[in-house]
């Protein structure tokens, strides 16, 4: 589950909980720089104990200044920059999406968020990006057919399917998983050679994928968008998943039917 970060983690390997300095030291040590939406370079600062104007909370403030508030020794802002430094296109293309999403509410006067700041939220702390070689892997993914695709495929989906972790939010679940723990999935058709590929390649090209996808205002409008990932499924992130009947807890793995009641779909 934590492949995805590790090429980032390595920078991080101190005798001390990281802090801001150690992540900026990692960013200014790239051979291409991260940057937010607007072209600033990202950094990485200090949470303040209050922030007091609409320029200085959270997005707003890497979308206006690229920086990234960040609290030390906390699991769910650690992952959260290692995201940044994995995928900083996509995560660019989210917080502009975000800063667009608070503005256009504070032009409206709206005091409750809008669907999209909701997809958009919900993709941030617990997207998945799933890769697909097969598209008839990807209708069983989005069709709830869990024991389908991830037992009586099994061999399909580990030879022509992956699995990426996005949310720094689902990455501190898994620390400690648990059954029940479900991501929320952006599904991309890839070529049969792209599991061959080395990581690196594969998540630079997902990160373009996705960052384009995010950008695209049509995109991200509802929660109901996003397909439902029961990470502990995926063949290899759980060793109870070796057995046939792990798949047959419908509280988990839960049909499609009940799935749509649970998200208000009809």
């Amino acid at each position: 589950m934590f492949e995805p970060l590790r090429a980032a983690v390595r920078g991080l390997r101190t005798p001390y909980w990281p802090g801001c300095d150690d992540i900026n030291r990692i960013i200014d040590a790239r051979n291409g720089a991260i940057v937010n939406a607007g072209g600033r370079p990202l950094r990485f600062v200090e949470q303040p104990p209050r922030q007091q104007t609409f320029a200085d909370k959270y997005e707003p403030r890497i979308f206006l200044r690229g920086e990234v508030q960040f609290r030390p020794c906390n699991w769910h802002d650690l992952f959260n920059a290692l995201v940044w430094l994995t995928f900083p296109a996509a995560k660019a293309a989210l917080n502009r999406r975000h800063y667009l999403e608070l503005e256009r509410q504070r032009a409206s006067g709206a005091q409750n968020r809008g669907p999209a700041q909701d997809a958009l939220t919900l993709f941030d702390e617990g997207g998945v990006i799933v890769a697909a070689g097969d598209p008839g892997l990807a209708a069983l993914l989005n069709g709830f057919e869990w024991k389908e695709l991830f037992w009586r495929r099994r061999a399909e989906v580990a030879q022509s399917m992956r699995f990426y972790l996005f949310g720094h939010a689902l990455y501190e679940k898994a620390l400690a998983p648990f059954a029940g723990v479900t991501g929320r999935g952006v599904i991309f058709e890839v070529g049969a050679d792209f599991p061959a590929q080395p990581l690196a390649a594969q998540l630079a090209a997902l990160d373009g994928l996705l960052a384009r996808r995010i950008d695209d205002t049509v995109q991200f409008m509802a929660t109901r968008e996003l397909a439902p990932v029961p990470i502990l499924g995926v063949p290899g992130w759980c060793e109870e998943n070796a057995d046939e009947r792990y798949y047959d807890n419908v509280d988990y793995f839960r049909p499609a039917k009940a799935a749509d009641v649970t998200a208000g779909r009809r």
